[in-house]
């Protein structure tokens, strides 16, 4: 029997979800003409496909924890976000509904139901699945009172040593009020008993986050909780008094900025006064041990301010976004196999070890690198750096949305101002999850001379453009990189992106518009080859949607064909409708959100919904228009990007290029193992390869063809296809043998 057969796996590797009332994903309602999936119900859509990936017995054990953990983290943000959106919206009196037909009330209500037994699958998936697994390979988490004596005495040391200095117990009566509980710290609910007069007490003890969350017991031993060995020595901080019980509880708060850019002198300075106020938002979910008693529970109910829909009684283990540690341990045969990206063919070193010039490979035809299989390092990191240390370079331009603090390009940068150049990078302070990160390398950039700006009131920047401007024999010649993903080298190993070099002359001339519109005073209206969102992008997406409606004939049928991590905005989504009906076919790659119902008979039968959750996190946005019309770039289309956000996308025009395009879609949609179909009431369907039918997961398949040595390779100018590609909070496992677990953590706001 193998080990997935040997212990009970009742959601593994599940090819649907029940159809019953309870776990039905979406109920499609209609508001107006057109039908729609409410937009938080499809995100937790998109998380169950994460979920799924836990339980799947094809993926190695410590992946599968990474996903239990990614969709943990993933809750995390959406309750601190997304929920705490629609509970202020409810506190406000808001009644107005959403296009499929719901109130912020009946949208928590619907969240709520739908999540609580989603929540009971994630902690059965761990205890009665993943476990047990890890058990088998000596990975076991263990009860304190499954100790035997010489394990106790070693952890009672490295209590005393370690973790009673750290811990604070905090009494509740008259005279000491219910503490501040930070957010997504886990806490404990004690209760206890006075010797001298039998009175009972509440006290609460926070579990130290600077303290490993699983302590190692020695000789590969297996790991104890933290909480498990507070709880068991809870006795040494209340001496005197008799522990009673002590459960474990979680708080979640409303995390998202409340900014007011229009009255901020200085928005730096606002965003920090917005950060620290964060630590104090509303509460938006409690979790608690669901062993702890009711009177337990309607006290944390009552002095956290939270109600019935906000509670969630969690069976075991808690905050399981702390399993990343779990799945870090060095166990590499319960991983996959480390996979190292490779050198774009274009970009080898010569026979004598010498790299290409990318500045004359961009001269020469324009290149589009796909990541993670093209090497990140050795073309976005190798442009930007070449950049820094040419000198013919005079100016690099540069945006700036999420990237890490020791990030080469920050460094190149840097180095550049140094050296004299005119070096410009637009950071955007109010990506979320991200705002302190940024404000801290902004500032080391403002010190090291270049020139910092935090784009533009009302709007963030969104887009992912590089522009280097550079001294030529034929005079001054523009380089462009525009791409789909953030200039961050450590979610390049672990996201799949698109980016296009080019020297186009046009292309330059607009990112320099872009540039100045975004550090000056330039309301620059149009633009000669890039669409630029909030000016002409929406207008120009529905004019190419119109155009293959009025050239959709029997002979020469339409075609769209799009790849987003997000499908939201209704009227883009109507447009579709409408091509649909027209007898265009629409085929759509959605990682995430998808608001559109595809199969509808008369209105969307036409349309064809997919979703790929694998190994990477599916990131590319491609837009393809009739057979050669293609674009790539940083939007999505959802109100925000294409509304309240300075987003950019690229035509790209070369051939061999727009092919590798037209085989990453290919590719996801002959996808038998990893991909996702939507139907027309709302519920997604795993794919699974059928009798006699070979597994063709996308992304290995990128993997395996980027892996060919150079010389079995195409160059993707002469029609390459092999380098082209396929995107928790923010998803999937190791991809490099370097480890990025902090990578799949966000940032925990104290």
């Amino acid at each position: 029997m193998s080990e997935a057969e040997a212990v009970r796996r009742p959601t593994e590797r599940q090819t649907s979800f029940s159809s019953d009332a309870q776990n039905r994903p979406v109920a499609v309602t209609s508001a107006g003409e057109d039908p729609f999936l409410n937009r938080e119900l499809s995100w937790l859509e998109f998380n169950r496909r994460v979920l799924a990936m836990a339980t799947d017995a094809q993926v190695p054990l410590l992946e599968r924890v990474r996903f239990l953990a990614i969709f943990a983290t993933n809750l995390d943000e959406f309750f601190m976000v997304r929920v705490s959106g629609l509970k202020r919206q409810v506190e406000a009196g808001v009644r107005q509904r959403t296009p499929d037909g719901r109130t912020p009330a009946e949208q928590l209500e619907a969240i709520a139901s739908r999540l609580h037994p989603m929540t009971e699958a994630a902690s059965e998936c761990l205890h009665e699945q993943l476990l047990p697994l890890l058990a088998r390979h000596s990975v076991v988490l263990r009860p304190f009172d499954g100790l035997n004596e010489s394990e106790r005495d070693q952890l009672d040391g490295y209590f005393e040593a370690e973790v009673f200095p750290v811990l604070t117990p905090l009494a509740v009566d008259p005279g000491h009020p219910f503490p501040y509980i930070s957010n997504l710290s886990l806490s404990l609910a004690v209760t206890v008993e006075d010797r001298t007069d039998g009175d009972r007490h509440f006290a609460r003890v926070k579990v130290p986050q600077v303290l490993p969350r699983f302590v190692a017991l020695p000789g590969d031993a297996g790991f104890v909780p933290l909480e498990d060995l507070i709880i068991a020595r809870m006795g040494a901080l209340f001496p005197g008094m008799d522990v009673v019980e002590a459960y474990a509880f979680r708080v979640t708060r409303n995390a998202d900025l409340d900014l007011e850019e229009d009255e901020a002198e200085d928005l730096l300075m606002a965003i920090e006064q917005e950060l620290r106020k964060r630590r104090f938002g509303a509460v938006v979910r409690v979790e608690v041990d669901a062993r702890a008693p009711e009177r337990v529970v309607r006290l944390l109910q009552a002095e956290l301010d939270a109600d019935e829909l906000d509670t969630y009684c969690v069976r075991g283990l808690l905050a399981h976004d702390d399993l990343h540690a779990l799945a870090d341990i060095d166990r590499p045969a319960l991983r996959w196999p480390p996979w190292q990206p490779t050198r774009h063919p274009r970009l080898e070193r010569d026979d004598d070890g010498r790299e290409p010039d990318i500045f004359a490979e961009v001269r020469e035809r324009d290149l589009l690198v796909h990541h993670p299989y093209d090497s990140f390092r050795h073309t976005v990191e190798r442009f930007i750096t070449s950049a820094s240390e040419d000198p013919a370079v005079l100016a690099i331009k540069q945006t700036l949305y999420r990237t890490s603090g020791d990030s080469p390009i920050v460094h190149a940068l840097i180095r550049a101002a140094e050296r004299g150049k005119q070096v410009v990078a637009l950071v955007e302070l109010k990506a979320r999850f991200d705002e302190e990160a940024n404000i801290v390398w902004a500032r080391a950039l403002e010190k090291a001379g270049v020139h910092v700006v935090y784009g533009l009131v009302g709007l963030k920047t969104h887009c992912k453009t590089a522009l280097v401007v550079r001294r030529e024999r034929g005079g001054i010649r523009r380089y462009c990189h525009i791409g789909t993903g953030n200039y961050n080298p450590k979610t390049a190993r672990l996201y799949t992106d698109l980016g296009l070099f080019s020297c186009d002359p046009a292309l330059g001339e607009d990112l320099t518009q872009l540039f100045n519109a975004l550090t000056g005073y330039a309301r620059q209206g149009r633009y000669r080859k890039l669409l630029i969102a909030p000016i002409s992008m929406r207008t120009r997406c529905a004019e190419l949607i119109q155009l293959q409606i009025d050239r959709h004939t029997r002979e020469r049928p339409g075609l769209i064909r799009l790849k987003l991590n997000s499908l939201v905005d209704r009227h883009l989504i109507a447009d579709l409708y409408r091509a649909s009906q027209a007898g265009v076919r629409v085929q759509l790659v959605i990682r995430g959100i998808c608001c559109l119902v595809p199969g509808i008979p008369g209105l969307s039968d036409r349309i064809q919904v997919i979703s790929v959750v694998g190994r990477l996190l599916e990131h590319t946005r491609i837009l393809q228009f009739g057979q050669d019309d293609f674009w790539i770039g940083s939007a999505d289309w959802m109100p925000r990007n294409l509304d309240r956000r300075v987003e950019a996308l690229t035509p790209v025009e070369a051939e061999p290029l727009r092919e590798q395009l037209r085989h990453i879609i290919d590719l996801c949609f002959e996808d038998n193992t990893n991909a996702w179909d939507l139907d027309a009431e709302g519920r997604w369907t795993r794919r699974t390869p059928q009798d006699g039918e070979d597994p063709r997961p996308s992304q290995e398949r990128l993997m395996r063809a980027a892996n060919r040595p150079a010389h079995e390779q195409t160059d993707p100018a002469a029609g390459r296809a092999v380098g082209a590609a396929s995107g928790v909070g923010e998803h999937p496992a190791s991809v490099s043998s370097e480890s990025d677990s902090n990578w799949w953590r966000r940032r925990r706001l104290r």
